[in-house]
C-alpha cells in the first residue's frame, strides 16, 4: 500500500516537442507538456471538451525513449509521482511548479501513425537498473511491412506464430 501514496497515471498527448538536456554529470533529462482531455455534456446537452495540461519530466533511459520515439501530438501513457519545486526566474520572481516524474512510459497511438519506432521492448532492468519500470511498445509484423511497402498487407500471422517469434528473439 505504501507505493500508492504518491502515484499518478495519465494517458494523453505530448503538447510540445520534448526538450532534451544533457547534464554535466552525464545524466539526461527530458521535459515536455502533456494534455489530457475529458468530455462531458453541459446543461444544454452539448458535448464539451475540457483539457488539462501537465508538465512531465523523465530521466536517463526513459529520456532516451522519449527523445527517439515521440514527437508533438504523440499519444502516450505515463506513470510517475508528483513533485513540487520552486525556482527564481530571470526577472527575480520566485516561481512554483508541480511536475510529474515519470517512472513508466507506454507509447500508444494507432498502428498507422507515422513514427520511427518499428519494435521496441525495454526490460525494467535496462531502464532503471532495477525492477521498478517497464516500457513496452510492440507493433505487429504487418505494420512494419506496411510501412516498408507503403501499402496495406493482406497476409495475417497467427498470435501463436508472433509469440514464438518474440520468444526466439529474446
Amino acid at each position: 500500500m505504501s507505493t500508492l501514496r504518491n502515484k499518478v497515471q495519465l494517458i494523453g498527448n505530448i503538447g510540445n516537442e520534448p526538450k532534451i538536456t544533457n547534464l554535466e554529470s552525464g545524466n539526461k533529462v527530458v521535459r515536455f507538456s502533456m494534455a489530457t482531455n475529458e468530455y462531458y455534456r453541459n446543461a444544454q446537452g452539448e458535448k464539451v471538451q475540457s483539457t488539462q495540461w501537465h508538465y512531465v519530466v523523465a530521466w536517463d533511459k526513459k529520456a532516451d525513449i522519449i527523445e527517439q520515439y515521440t514527437h508533438k501530438g504523440k499519444e502516450i501513457a505515463i506513470e510517475g509521482k508528483l513533485i513540487s519545486r520552486s525556482y527564481t526566474n530571470e526577472m527575480g520572481v520566485k516561481c512554483y511548479v508541480t511536475e510529474i516524474v515519470a517512472s513508466e512510459i507506454l507509447l500508444l497511438g494507432s498502428k498507422n501513425e507515422a513514427t520511427p519506432v518499428n519494435e521496441i521492448e525495454v526490460k525494467s532492468d535496462e531502464v532503471n537498473g532495477d525492477n521498478t519500470s517497464l516500457v513496452e511498445t510492440l507493433l505487429s509484423d504487418d505494420t512494419k511491412e506496411a510501412k516498408a511497402d507503403k501499402k496495406p498487407q493482406t497476409r495475417r500471422r497467427t498470435t501463436a506464430k508472433k509469440n514464438a517469434d518474440k520468444v526466439a528473439k529474446s
